[in-house]
């Protein structure tokens, strides 16, 4: 098993996190931590993703120009 110190809400300190037994193949990359202390459990994000621009309309497609003959 894994183990890592993380902030604990539930104990309100830095306590050990281990990585339990993962049933999806992910080994000792399983994003999910249970605190050695209460239990707790947390989810590491394991992927990136972009903020929403915030304060922005979103953009309607232009209608098609017509041009003379």
């Amino acid at each position: 098993m894994s183990e890592r110190e993380l902030y604990c809400d539930s104990c309100q300190g830095v306590q050990q996190f281990e990585t339990p037994p993962c049933d999806d193949g992910h080994g000792a990359d399983c994003p999910e931590l249970v605190c050695t202390r209460c239990g707790g459990a947390v989810l590491i994000a394991t992927f990136t993703f972009g903020a929403p621009r915030l304060g922005r309309a979103r953009r309607q497609p232009a209608a098609p120009r017509r041009r003379a003959a």
